[in-house]
């Protein structure tokens, strides 16, 4: 089931201000895709899941299920499966009851409520607990759960309210993989929204990237990654972040404070702002770009730098880099900046020119 956010847009207003919380959103979202709806808190993200599960309505714009507009359609009639953050799971009733109710609501035999609930808890891995009250279970168990009970509706579309944001680091990386098994048996058209970009680009198969109510990117993760449209995708994603330099274009050079880190043709001189990955460096003796070493941080294969330069916009930053390269703290080195690594944005607007 695919599904399509046409203009859609919702304000809220009271006497003192008016806030666009979502703002013209016009996507489409593939059927049997998972798609991670990612930004910063406030960004519209959650109010853009009420809107198409149905719990608000939109200021303007429609939402489509298919062929079918159900922007005015109550929740009960979109067919919809909806996972909150904090699970919702009433804590009286067994692993059994909970997964079982939305069905009590739809009068489906009991035989039939028996049999679909057993086979949700079975492909969430939770089969063997459906006698437990919720009490008894992990945080991770009471999510699965919570998605047993969601999907056990045959919903035509799930959606997923930053499910993972109250489980620790070891149960966020199963459960996360758990999902994406799980939407991958099921083939439902899922949304997924969260605040971690590091959570979206593992589970996601395409990525939508919000900030202010608008969409700023769509694609691929690993591709909106390498092909940021602008600054602020640029900077909200990547762990360790982009570095963004103060620079300028003058005569076809692109320059760091007075030194030229590459050439570029088709753009006026100007006054820009340069980012670079934290993996775009490479240590040379003659490299272009001068970088103050503070702390080395041997991680493996690769050594993590935090290094100084008087033109970044926050004066330190990462660089990663091989591990056979010999640097102590406290020395100046030389770095060339390798291309596909490094985005020129424009000074005022943060969009992307090169």
């Amino acid at each position: 089931m695919d599904i399509r956010l046409v203009n859609l847009t919702k304000i809220f207003a009271d006497k003192q201000a008016e806030v666009r919380a979502v703002d013209d959103f016009d996507v489409h979202i593939p059927s049997g895709k998972l798609i991670g709806l990612l930004g910063p808190s406030g960004c519209g993200k959650s109010t853009t899941l009420y809107m198409i599960a149905g719990l608000l309505q939109p200021t303007e714009g429609q939402i489509f299920f298919g062929d079918d507009d159900v922007t005015n359609l109550p929740p009960e009639e979109r067919g919809i499966g909806l996972v909150f953050q904090n699970y919702a799971l009433y804590p009286h009733m067994t692993v059994r009851q909970n997964i079982m109710f939305p069905l009590e609501n739809l009068n489906v035999p009991k035989k039939e409520a028996l049999e679909r609930a057993q086979k949700m808890a079975d492909l969430v891995g939770i089969g063997d607990l459906m006698n437990r009250k919720p009490k008894q279970l992990s945080g991770g168990q009471q999510q699965r759960v919570a998605i047993a009970r969601a999907l056990v509706k045959e919903p035509r579309v799930l959606l997923l309210d930053e499910p993972l944001s109250n489980l620790d680091a070891r149960l966020r990386l199963q459960t996360r993989e758990e999902i994406k098994r799980i939407q991958r048996e099921t083939g439902i058209t899922t949304i997924f929204v969260t605040h971690d970009q590091e959570e979206a680009m593992s589970i996601s198969d395409e990525i939508i990237v919000m900030d202010r109510g608008e969409e700023q990117q769509i694609g691929k993760p690993q591709d909106v990654y390498n092909n940021p449209n602008n600054e602020f995708v640029a900077k909200f994603l990547g762990t360790p972040p982009i570095a963004i330099f103060n620079g300028q274009i003058k005569d076809g050079n692109v320059l760091i404070g007075d030194e030229v880190i590459g050439q570029v043709s088709g753009l006026k001189d100007q006054q820009v702002n340069i980012g670079i990955r934290p993996e775009g460096y490479v240590v040379k003796n003659d490299g272009a770009l001068t970088l103050d070493v503070k702390i080395v941080e041997h991680i493996g294969r690769d050594i993590s730098l935090v290094v100084y330069n008087e033109n970044v916009v926050n004066k330190t930053f990462r660089a990663i880099v091989d591990s056979d390269i010999n640097v102590k703290e406290g020395q100046l080195i030389k770095a060339d900046v390798k291309p596909n690594k490094c985005y020129i944005f424009e000074k005022e607007t943060g969009k992307r020119l090169l």
